[in-house]
């Protein structure tokens, strides 16, 4: 990062130099949400920007997908998130000049985001062409505790003169066309990438209802096709010792606020704008009107610095649950903070909605649930704030009756969650690397169990989760079959694993391990519900027609799971036929082909050893017990070399598994990795939106891969890795009930219960208690293996396949013809 421009503060992100350089990617790593609610870092004066965008969570338009060929069971509607009615519009004249920060005169520039009250704050001292010298001051929040409410301020000061202030306060419906400026959102420029979200043709916000009362504003729509509802409403507060005229305008697509003033020198004006924001899926506009009233009504009556002191109480309790600390690491600590309230801003108040994988801080992925939630974000969750953890899951009940009927249309028994969704349909067009991905089954009962197992809430899996466990095992059940060679085995073919540059493989090894985890814990949870909860489990059986039997059939097919696996190069395969491919030279690829999916066709990266993100070695990780500490080393040397990275999912667990083994600095530089991919934009494409998965990885690279902690089975163990570095490391996390603070030194390891019960736990293999009376300190003889540099392909180059074939690596790329060429 830019020090100069962004300057280490261990509870802030500063920036201190106005650029409009990587405009996108400022106004995504300022954003302020809440899990709802979404505002990105754009500036008040509201003209140029890459990306407009207020978005919520789950508020989407739905369009006909159209495939160049039609096949049965395709993806049939896509679902897009709509960037909401903008209120962060507060424009400012003086003397009729306006403020637009790419040509105005900045004496001074300061923005900072505090992850302690989770408040952006600016401050810029404005030098006019007449002179005169404007401070203009600035604040926004997204509550936290009002899960509806934004709150704005806007504070102008003409030092030097008097001066006419005018001060207009608008709410803009930006998704169904220009502003009054005609100035149009960058995003989507650059060409193609997927990753970004659709263009919609049609009007998507439908106005319903509009008026004004006094300094109050209202818009309210209904979306064209997905029909969901939506009422914003804003209130104003102006505070001046000034002579102060209102002017008020509306139609319906924008209303205006205007405060003309007759600022004294030295006299302030200040605008509180408070905004309400609420959405359905069938409220009519009307009612989420009257709730909006309500809402502002409360606000203003009790006053807005309340507001204020209860965002900063519930951060407070955020940070004292959540903080991850490492003293003497400014910079580190910094980001790490980012990361952990980003985690916040995308997760806290989703209330039973998912977790998107941008969260609200831009359209990228159009607003889609993926798997992201429940590999990398749930475990951060349920460590540190169970109650969000049990909301997100919530969402995956509801998708259950849409799963249902997409298993059927897969003539498959069971559930099949969608790959990509907002609605809980699939929206995913490219099936090879979307519906064939049936591993997210499993990744869910995965989140599921590790929530009941680290929290002790059996009960909420009496009360309803246990139907997504068993309907998950069910889908492995059909999907799977039978084989008599060399001893019964149980197969998964047609599938596709975490990478997606391997695609409609057989026997994928992440995919048969996870399916092999699904069908033990369905085993196990059936009877854990019936034991505990009869009534429960007689009303389970009522609902998903559950037959006794299907636990054997689980076991067995658990059981006989195959787990590819090559004797000539000692690793398991990632499916298999994968060793069968030719091998990508990728130490010796064009930098400027990176990534891989911008720059060649699908079919020629299908065809070679070549992976967009980890997948055997996620494996390693989430089921380590499964694995010897011999074969984690042999599987990590052999896949990192063939790991672009291109994913942002990757960096995390390779770094993980990279410390476990002993490859230190390795370790060190995925977590760097993954700790800037925003901040620095490392991907290039933050300006869509934050990585949250990214951001869950890097509390799990900090607590399981330098902290050493693991959970298989329910057993919490610990074995750490602390970078050489690093003086300590400190975090906290909560098991059972009991709260503990785990702090990690060169030579110790100390866990103090700070509340609940006493904690049972090993630490590199030997039992533990850890209790209320006295702080558990283990001591340390060093960090693990040490292994030097880093693995590569160069030590597989003359190793033969089973086949009797010489591997070797090499790239697909033709002499003197660049395939980005126009032919």
């Amino acid at each position: 990062m830019d020090r100069d421009r962004f300057p280490v503060d261990e509870w802030k992100l500063v920036e201190r130099i106005y650029s409009e350089e990587k405009l996108g990617l400022s106004e995504t790593i300022f954003t302020v949400a809440n899990g709802y609610l979404g505002m990105r870092g754009n500036s008040s004066e509201g003209r140029n920007a890459h990306e407009h965008g207020t978005f919520i969570n789950g508020f989407h338009e739905v369009w006909p997908i159209r495939h160049a060929e039609q096949a049965y069971g395709f993806a049939e509607v896509g679902q897009t998130i709509v960037n909401v009615p903008d209120t962060k519009v507060l424009r400012l004249y003086v003397d009729d000049e306006p403020l637009v920060l790419d040509i105005a005169e900045l004496l001074t520039f300061e923005r900072e985001l505090d992850f302690r009250d989770g408040v952006l704050r600016r401050e810029l001292l404005w030098l006019t062409p007449s002179g005169k010298r404007v401070r203009v001051k600035s604040t926004r929040m997204v509550s936290f505790v009002e899960r509806h409410l934004a709150v704005m301020s806007f504070e102008v000061v003409v030092e030097n003169a008097n001066a006419t202030v005018v001060v207009s306060s608008q709410v803009l419906n930006r998704q169904d066309g220009e502003d009054e400026f005609g100035r149009t959102s960058q995003s989507g420029a650059g060409g193609f990438d997927p990753r970004r979200a659709e263009r919609l043709a049609e009007r998507v916000l439908q106005p319903v209802e509009h008026w004004q009362h006094e300094d109050r504003s209202v818009l309210s729509y209904r979306v064209t096709h997905s029909h969901m509802t939506l009422s914003v409403m804003v209130d104003h507060v102006i505070e001046t010792e000034n002579e102060v005229q209102r002017r008020a305008s509306i139609s319906p697509d924008i209303a205006k606020n205007v405060y003309q003033v007759r600022a004294r020198a030295g006299v302030p004006v200040k605008i509180t704008k408070i905004a309400a924001y609420h959405s359905s899926r069938s409220v009519p506009p009307r009612e989420l009107i009257d709730r909006g009233q309500r809402l502002l009504d409360r606000v203003l009556e009790n006053g807005v610095e309340e507001q204020y002191a209860l965002q900063r109480e519930w951060l407070d309790a955020y940070w004292d649950r959540s903080d991850v600390e490492v003293p003497g690491q400014p910079a580190t600590q910094q980001a790490i903070r980012w990361n952990l309230f980003m985690l916040a801003q995308a997760s806290a108040r989703a209330d039973s909605l998912g977790v998107p994988a941008k969260g609200v801080t831009g359209s990228g992925y159009s607003g889609h649930y993926f798997w992201d939630t429940e590999i990398y974000v749930m475990p951060f969750l349920t460590y540190t704030s169970p109650l969000f953890a049990r909301n997100a899951l919530k969402m995956r009940e509801r998708m259950l009756p849409a799963a249902r009927r997409r298993a059927r249309q897969l003539n498959e028994g069971g559930a099949l969650f969608p790959w990509r969704t907002i609605s809980g349909e699939e929206a995913s067009a490219y099936y090879a690397a979307g519906t064939a991905q049936y591993h997210i089954n499993a990744d869910v009962t995965y989140a599921v169990a590790k929530y009941v197992r680290a929290t002790g809430d059996t009960d909420y899996l009496a009360r309803g989760a246990i139907d997504i466990v068993v309907e998950t095992a069910r889908l492995w059940t059909t999907l799977g079959f039978w084989r008599r060679t060399h001893g019964t085995s149980f197969h998964i073919h047609g599938v596709t694993g975490p990478d997606e540059y391997t695609t409609v493989v057989n026997d994928n090894l992440f995919t048969n391990v996870m399916a092999r985890f699904n069908l033990r814990y369905a085993a196990e949870s059936v009877r854990i519900v019936a034991d505990q909860f009869p009534e429960a489990y007689a009303r389970m059986v009522d609902r998903v027609g559950f037959d006794e039997s299907e636990i054997g059939e689980w076991e067995r097919a658990a059981e006989a799971m195959v787990v590819p696996y090559s004797k000539a190069f000692d690793i398991h395969p990632q499916d298999a036929h994968f060793l069968d491919r030719e091998v990508w030279d990728l130490e010796n690829t064009p930098k400027d082909k990176l990534p891989l999916l911008l720059h060649f066709h699908p079919l020629v990266i299908y065809r070679f050893q070549v992976l967009k993100q980890a997948d055997v070695v996620l494996a390693l990780f989430l089921l380590s017990d499964e694995f010897s500490d011999e074969m984690k080393r042999s599987d990590f040397d052999y896949y990192d070399p063939l790991t672009t990275g291109d994913s942002t999912l990757s960096a995390v667990v390779q770094s993980i598994i990279a410390a476990e083994i002993g490859y230190r600095e390795l370790a060190m530089e995925y977590f760097d990795h993954a700790l800037f991919v925003d901040l620095d934009d490392l991907h290039s494409n933050a300006s869509d939106g934050v990585h949250v998965a990214s951001t869950g990885g890097v509390w799990s690279a900090l607590v399981y891969g330098f902290g050493g902690m693991r959970d298989g089975g329910g057993h919490l163990t610990f074995d750490p890795r602390l970078p050489a570095d690093w003086p300590e490391l400190r975090f906290r996390i909560r098991w059972q009930g009991s709260r503990l603070l785990v702090t990690v030194r060169a030579d110790v390891l100390a866990i103090e219960v700070l509340a609940g019960d006493d904690v049972d736990l090993a630490v590199r293999g030997e039992r533990h208690t850890a209790t209320r009376d006295a702080v558990l300190r283990v001591p340390l003889v060093g960090q693990g293996p040490d292994l030097p540099g880093r693995p590569t392909v160069a030590q597989f180059a003359q190793t033969r396949r089973d086949d009797g074939s010489l591997m070797t690596a090499s790239i697909p790329i033709v002499p003197d013809w660049d395939p980005d060429e126009d032919l």
